[in-house]
């Protein structure tokens, strides 16, 4: 068997498993909660500020995958680093940890992460789920347990887009419009301008 890859940084197969776990949407729009969301599920508390810039002006897919990439090495990927400091992430550890901090910006403060920490992996397998409200989030959360634990990847690169946003008050994406769509090549465009920013 061969060892472990370790990731110091978000790999592209990280960021597409992310992604597996979000959709797209290239407009500002209102999410379940009736928060301002943007791309990636980013919204303003990222730091990156998406209403009213992104509100009724849509942006780019490329430009959506260029704010992903620098949130998550600029902002997530350190937050998740210091909680397991110390600790030697695999590839997939990292990728379902960033995923989990994504979601949920809980990564400092979770029981799951304490427990593995300090070797107890039953209770840290167990606890992954004290995670899952509301309820639709249960899926996500066991496909990040599975990939922590076990090394069990679930993104094809292929990922829900939703093209149009309503544009009355209630902002939601219309859900009709749902198409998949493969982002890898664009994906892959902004790895290698990040690679290419950090030789100069």
């Amino acid at each position: 068997m061969a060892p472990p890859h370790y990731a110091a940084t978000p790999t592209e197969r990280i960021m597409l498993e992310l992604i597996e776990h979000e959709a797209i949407v290239c407009e500002a729009y209102k999410d379940s909660r009736g928060v301002w969301t943007w791309g990636v599920g980013v919204t303003n508390a990222s730091g990156h500020k998406v209403y009213p810039r992104y509100r009724k002006n849509p942006a780019t897919i490329l430009r959506v995958l260029e704010i992903y990439e620098w949130l998550l090495r600029t902002k997530y990927q350190p937050e998740v680093l210091k909680a397991f400091a110390g600790v030697r992430l695999s590839e997939a550890q990292l990728g379902a940890a960033l995923s989990f901090h994504w979601n949920t910006g809980a990564i400092g403060e979770a029981d799951w992460v304490r427990s593995f920490r300090r070797g107890a992996e039953k209770a840290a397998h167990s606890e992954f789920l004290n995670w899952a409200t509301p309820r639709e989030i249960i899926g996500r959360r066991k496909l990040e347990r599975a990939l922590f634990f076990d090394g069990a990847w679930s993104s094809d690169g292929v990922v829900t887009f939703y093209p149009r946003v309503d544009q009355g008050p209630r902002a939601n994406p219309i859900w009709s419009s749902a198409t998949q769509i493969d982002i890898r090549p664009e994906l892959r465009a902004v790895c290698a301008q990040v690679a290419r920013e950090a030789a100069r």
